[in-house]
């Protein structure tokens, strides 16, 4: 189990590096990952991840974004 709130700030700070939009698709919820407060209430109760990723450097975001999740011990699908 990951420590989560190592993950959530990692997770915020490396996506806050990117100009995309990077969302998080938990069940029913969309949260934007460069928000700590949402990704704090998410992780936690979800384990099958989508991320929605758009935007100028979105190649780079998404091969990022899947280093820091797995880093975490996180299953992450990139929504295409």
């Amino acid at each position: 189990m990951a420590d989560n709130n190592a993950a959530v700030v990692e997770i915020s700070q490396k996506a806050s590096s990117f100009r995309s939009s990077i969302v998080l698709q938990a069940e029913n919820k969309y949260i934007d990952v460069k928000s700590i407060l949402g990704l704090f209430t998410t992780l936690v109760n979800s384990h099958a991840y989508e991320l929605h990723v758009h935007g100028p450097d979105a190649e780079e975001a998404k091969k990022t974004m899947i280093e820091v999740f797995q880093k975490h011990g996180l299953n992450i699908n990139i929504v295409e």
